[in-house]
């Protein structure tokens, strides 16, 4: 579902979609994690909002989120420490 395990907690692999009404997961997407994301793709605010949202999602410090690789695409790595592979499961199934 793009999500494994790190040493210090979870790498996600991530299709977003920005430009939504509202930030939410929307589930599975090929081997990725599909995203809305309520911010336009200009000077950053979509990562901006990945980061904020994952944060507030995942109840981990906003600096425990980082954007390793897609900061100019849709498809996005992103690793969260300090949070284990079951809770980030739990915490990012659509609706939850």
């Amino acid at each position: 579902m793009g999500i494994a395990t790190t040493r210090s907690g979870v790498r996600l692999t991530l299709h977003v979609k920005p430009g939504a009404s509202a930030s939410a997961v929307t589930g599975p997407h090929g081997d990725a994690l599909g995203m809305r994301l309520a911010a336009p793709p200009v000077d950053g605010r979509a990562n901006d909002e990945l980061v904020n949202f994952l944060a507030a999602r995942l109840g981990v410090p906003k600096r425990a989120v980082v954007l390793v690789s897609g900061a100019g695409s849709r498809r996005k790595v992103v690793d969260v420490a300090g949070i284990d592979l079951a809770t980030a499961e739990a915490k990012l199934t659509p609706g939850s």
